[in-house]
């Protein structure tokens, strides 16, 4: 790759980050607190959070096998895909490169950070080539972004594609493992070491059951962590969020038994969605969602919308044509919609 100095925009790579006042002190043990204007009552919630969270880094590097100076946590892993185009795209020059379909925030944060966004569609069976995104790339190109499980396809993107662009491409690889827990494949998080230009996403929403916390991670090498935490916000993750997250890490088990139950779940929804008079098909998926090929998917939506039952309608994504996208609930959401599709001719 290239160096990380010729990737980071210049501005950025000379930026003198904002000193909050939780960082002065930093190492040293303190007790009156007389820095940073804040009113002394209502204690815990008058004293800003810990800017960089240390305890819950601390917490989450043994369960995700990751040094604690190699993580990054965000509002949402949506606050990781933005720092990357802020940290490393040039609005107005330089491009991303991204499948297609995938992930829609890609596409809106490079929008919103006025980056060009090259879209390279997957192949029938939603799967990726090397070659064919690299063939995409030029000298501008900065980031390649890889969904692995794909949102909304659910299929993980194999993992000698993925190796090869990360030895091929000069820029920064984003492998986006929102969906990994539900996954059997090895993940690219404890191959930081190997890829110096990679960064994998991840997030506490799906398999920890935490999406109303808002707490998204990056990992990457320590020197580029560094870097987003010089861009981001000073107090970006606010103390409740760091306080559940904590109590949530610490029932690992409870998590497991989910992630069991809803695989259990997802054959059981795919077997019966494959009986159904209104499917076409159902393609593999390795996440805790699936695709179905439907016979009239808008249709079909909206009867189910009547009932109080949503799903997603992915009809107007390429390659997606008449496609619904299922998250696997509960067994009783899961039984109502099959009653309500059963119904159905």
């Amino acid at each position: 790759m290239k160096s990380l100095q010729q990737l980071v925009r210049p501005n950025i790579w000379k930026l003198s980050p904002y000193s909050s006042a939780r960082d002065e002190y930093s190492g040293h043990e303190a007790h009156v607190f007389l820095d940073a204007n804040e009113n002394p009552y209502n204690s815990p919630y008058n004293r800003y959070p810990d800017p960089l969270q240390r305890e819950l880094k601390a917490m989450i590097a043994p369960i995700k096998q990751v040094p604690a100076e190699c993580i990054f946590l965000g509002n949402g892993s949506d606050e990781a895909i933005d720092l990357v185009y802020r940290v490393f795209c040039e609005p107005t020059h330089d491009n991303v490169v991204a499948i297609e379909p995938t992930y829609g925030m890609y596409k809106v944060c490079a929008d919103i950070n006025n980056v060009e966004y090259r879209p390279v569609l997957l192949d029938e069976h939603f799967m990726i080539k090397a070659n064919k995104l690299l063939a995409a790339c030029d000298k501008n190109t900065k980031v390649i972004w890889i969904c692995s499980p794909n949102n909304p396809t659910g299929n993980n993107m194999p993992v000698e594609e993925i190796e090869q662009l990360l030895r091929s491409f000069q820029g920064i690889v984003v492998v986006d493992e929102a969906y990994s827990d539900f996954s059997t494949v090895p993940v690219f998080r404890k191959r930081l070491g190997e890829f110096p230009n990679l960064i994998v996403l991840n997030t506490m929403s799906k398999a920890w059951g935490c999406a109303a916390i808002r707490l998204g991670m990056a990992f990457a090498s320590k020197e580029i962590i560094s870097i987003f935490n010089k861009v981001k916000y000073p107090y970006n993750i606010n103390l409740l969020t760091q306080q559940h997250a904590k109590e949530a890490l610490g029932d690992k088990e409870q998590v497991e038994k989910w992630v069991g139950i809803l695989l259990q779940e997802r054959r059981s929804m795919i077997d019966s969605f494959k009986e159904l008079a209104v499917c076409e098909k159902v393609y593999p998926t390795d996440a805790n969602f699936f695709l179905a090929k439907m016979t009239d998917a808008k249709g079909i939506y909206n009867y189910l919308v009547e009932k109080g039952i949503i799903v997603r309608n992915r009809s107007r994504i390429k390659l997606c044509d008449n496609c619904l996208r299922i998250t696997i609930g509960s067994k009783d959401e899961n039984a109502q919609l099959l009653g309500a599709l059963r119904v159905l001719k």
